[in-house]
């Protein structure tokens, strides 16, 4: 029983999987091909999906994606998207107006407040779980955790659901340094083939570009004869683990041209200097290079939010990498045509406390806090949801992290009841109860 998968996924012959729809739901074993080919092992033709083929290609062939700015540490909502100037919990900051009617935000993100057309602001988060390790699950996963069930992190989720088998780009790259540890995400029961490549010494992955002493010619001889022996053995031993050998190879290869995708030095010097020269901002710039050719999901992290002192200084110089690096990226995305496409999400475990510390700083809270959400699927200039006077609690229009769960899916397209089955036990993409906000939705 040492073979047997956790939490005993099974597709039961009666199922009737065609061996496409088989690779489709997401079977791919990868070889022992290195460091990089480590992120795609795993037998996920253990995981049964009630999806037709039909639906899960029309969603491939729409080429929609995913950009996650992740917060961490935790944003304060005052300083961002829910200012209360004059209030007492206020801060010293005011709120401007932004492009879009009625729609105020902090005068620390000037350049965001000229793009409101294209985002929606959720204001009424009450999420109720305010430590970093559990927050993070929470709003990573869209529900609490389950010691019988590892659930997929959402980077693993859209990479399911939207990545496509024969591509030769990852399916869901986490460029991350996070103030909490270095949180890697995780793709749960689908296992290993939707975790992350995740990157966070260098933000040009390791062990995809080949060694200086194999020669150019011999990289390709060597590359030829393999797929010549592949087909000669494959041709006699018809077999689902034997093609998926052949796609996990065909993939890592594919990587390892891919590798330009992550150098910046690549792009124009008028592009890298609007982008410019702090990491976040670099980062904004490889995601947007990596959507672009195709990769479902990025996760890009700014750290340092979690402002227990100084809060007022901190956040003058956070917003201020935030403003322009996001603003370049939602500029860039639509110059390019990609924004129709693309799901730009602010986001972190929770917010910020209504009151100010003795530290001048404001501690963790998850009670009533702010997110955003730009470009595909979203109804930009709106303003959901209100919280008191001082930001002590929802007033209007509360939700959960499984209704914000709920409306990024519904965003992309993809049904949020949409159930796997795990063994015996149904999961849906989001928590059961939640409901999507279709007011932020276009």
């Amino acid at each position: 029983m040492a073979n047997r998968p956790p939490f005993g996924l099974c597709i039961p012959s009666q199922h009737g999987l065609s061996r496409r729809g088989f690779f489709l739901q997401g079977a791919f074993r990868a070889s022992a091909m290195g460091g990089v080919a480590g992120c795609f092992a795993a037998d996920m033709g253990q995981i049964h999906a009630l999806r037709s083929e039909e639906i899960a290609g029309e969603l491939k062939r729409q080429d929609k994606r995913v950009i996650l700015l992740w917060l961490a540490g935790g944003a304060s909502q005052f300083e961002t998207w829910d200012p209360k100037p004059g209030a007492k919990t206020g801060g010293p900051f005011r709120a401007i107006q932004t492009n879009a009617t009625g729609v105020q935000i902090s005068e620390l993100l000037p350049e965001l407040s000229q793009r409101m057309q294209h985002t929606a602001i959720i204001r009424s988060l009450n999420t109720k779980i305010a430590d970093h390790g559990r927050g993070a699950d929470l709003m990573e996963t869209g529900r609490l955790k389950d010691p019988s069930i590892l659930y997929p992190d959402l980077g693993a989720v859209v990479a399911r659901e939207l990545g496509r088998l024969e591509s030769k780009v990852p399916d869901y790259v986490s460029l991350y340094t996070s103030t909490e540890g270095r949180r890697k995400g995780t793709s749960g029961f689908l296992g290993a083939r939707y975790a992350p490549m995740f990157l966070s010494e260098s933000m040009i992955p390791a062990n995809i570009v080949r060694a200086e002493s194999l020669p150019e010619i011999d990289h390709k001889d060597r590359a030829a004869l393999r797929d010549a022996l592949g087909r000669r053995f494959a041709s006699a031993r018809r077999s689902d683990s034997v093609d998926s050998q052949n796609s996990a190879y065909q993939r890592v290869h594919g990587l390892m041209a891919s590798a330009e995708l992550f150098d910046i030095s690549k792009e124009p010097a008028d592009v890298q200097a609007r982008y410019g020269p702090t990491q976040f901002g670099h980062q904004c710039l490889i995601a947007r290079r990596l959507v672009e050719a195709g990769v479902p999901f990025v996760k890009v992290a700014r750290a340092w939010w979690d402002s227990h002192g100084q809060n007022f200084e901190t956040h003058q110089e956070l917003c201020a990498d935030l403003d322009h690096s996001m603003s370049v990226l939602l500029d860039d995305l639509e110059q390019r045509g990609l924004l129709k496409n693309t799901l730009v999400i602010t986001l972190g475990e929770f917010g910020r406390t209504p009151q100010i510390n003795s530290s001048l700083g404001r501690d963790h809270f998850a009670s009533a806090w702010s997110c955003s959400l730009s470009g595909l699927g979203i109804r930009g200039g709106v303003a959901y949801g209100k919280t008191d006077p001082e930001g002590h609690k929802v007033v209007e229009g509360e939700a959960s992290a499984g209704d914000l769960f709920a409306t990024i899916l519904t965003a992309l397209g993809i049904d949020y009841k949409h159930e796997y089955t795990v063994g015996a036990r149904p999961v849906p993409l989001a928590d059961f109860g939640s409901e999507p906000i279709t007011e932020v939705l276009a």
